[in-house]
């Protein structure tokens, strides 16, 4: 068996920086991308609900109900450090709106 050092005797973990990009917008705002792929999937899921199997249809309503958190965080992050596109956001609270009269009219 390898003899290891006692914890006192070892060197502190350094932070890893892998995946970390200059242009990486961790801190900063809202990317255009993530609003536009909000929007995608709510049109996604709409078509889905739209299909007449049974599975489909409930996939479509799953996918739209996993959206509207995932949305409402995103705004809340887009308030916090900055919207980013404010036509892609307004393109995901479209479909958000759409997505809500429609579960509740």
């Amino acid at each position: 068996m390898a003899h290891v050092a006692p914890t006192s005797h070892r060197r502190a973990p350094r932070a890893s920086h892998r995946g970390h990009r200059s242009g990486d917008a961790g801190d900063g705002s809202v990317r255009t991308g993530s609003w536009l792929g909000l929007a995608f999937a709510f049109v996604v899921g709409w078509l889905l609900t739209l299909q007449s199997h049974v599975g489909v249809h409930a996939a479509g309503v799953t996918l739209l109900v996993m959206l509207v958190p995932v949305t409402v965080g995103t705004f809340v992050a887009g308030f916090r450090q900055g919207v980013g596109s404010w036509k892609a956001a307004l393109c995901a609270l479209a479909g958000l709106a759409f997505t809500l009269l429609k579960f509740f009219f």
